[in-house]
């Protein structure tokens, strides 16, 4: 199959607003559908948080995280890290960043934003050592990932989310996620 240029791919603009204007108004429904398909499942033990300031945590991601899923399976390795920032509103915002080693020694990166807003109670209740699931706050994540394997060259194409299970700091400080590829 042969690629077009992205020159091909120009509509002149006049032209693109006709068509745009002959397209009708959606009546309020969606004209697509996202679906998802379990990729696998994410466990981060964490290091306590360097803060940076009163809007920058670091976490260090420590050795024994692992990856498990129907198509893959592997452990983090290091350095990995969370980088998050308190926003003004009070909202979390993520950048995480780190190397997956699969069973079968092949590395694949995955980095990913998110987003996390929890009650004051709940951030209470985390704080001081307890452990939070997933129906306790909106705990959202958005990975993509990066490898030369041609076992695992599918994933370069995946836009996943993922959507935390639980998350404890303190003694046995850990995130988990599952995460989806969107279809």
């Amino acid at each position: 199959m042969k690629c077009l240029s992205s020159r091909q791919w120009i509509i002149p603009a006049a032209a693109f607003v006709a068509l745009a204007a002959s397209v009708p108004a959606s009546a309020g429904e969606p004209e697509t559908s996202i679906r998802t398909e379990y990729l696998m499942t994410l466990h981060a033990p964490l290091d306590a948080p360097q803060a940076i300031d009163q809007s920058l945590l670091i976490y260090n991601v420590q050795p024994g995280g692992w990856v498990e899923g129907p198509r893959i399976k592997g452990k983090l390795q290091t350095p990995a890290g969370d980088w998050l920032r308190v926003m003004p509103s009070g909202v979390f915002r993520l950048d995480v960043r780190g190397t997956i080693q699969t069973d079968d020694g092949e590395l694949i990166y995955v980095s990913y934003g998110g987003a996390i807003q929890c009650s004051k109670e709940q951030a209470d209740r985390l704080n001081a050592g307890g452990q939070l699931k997933a129906d306790d706050c909106y705990f959202i994540t958005a990975p993509t990932f990066q490898t030369k394997s041609d076992k695992y060259t599918w994933l370069n194409a995946v836009q996943a989310v993922g959507k935390m299970v639980s998350v404890k700091f303190g003694d046995g400080s850990h995130v988990r996620y599952n995460i989806f590829a969107v279809k």
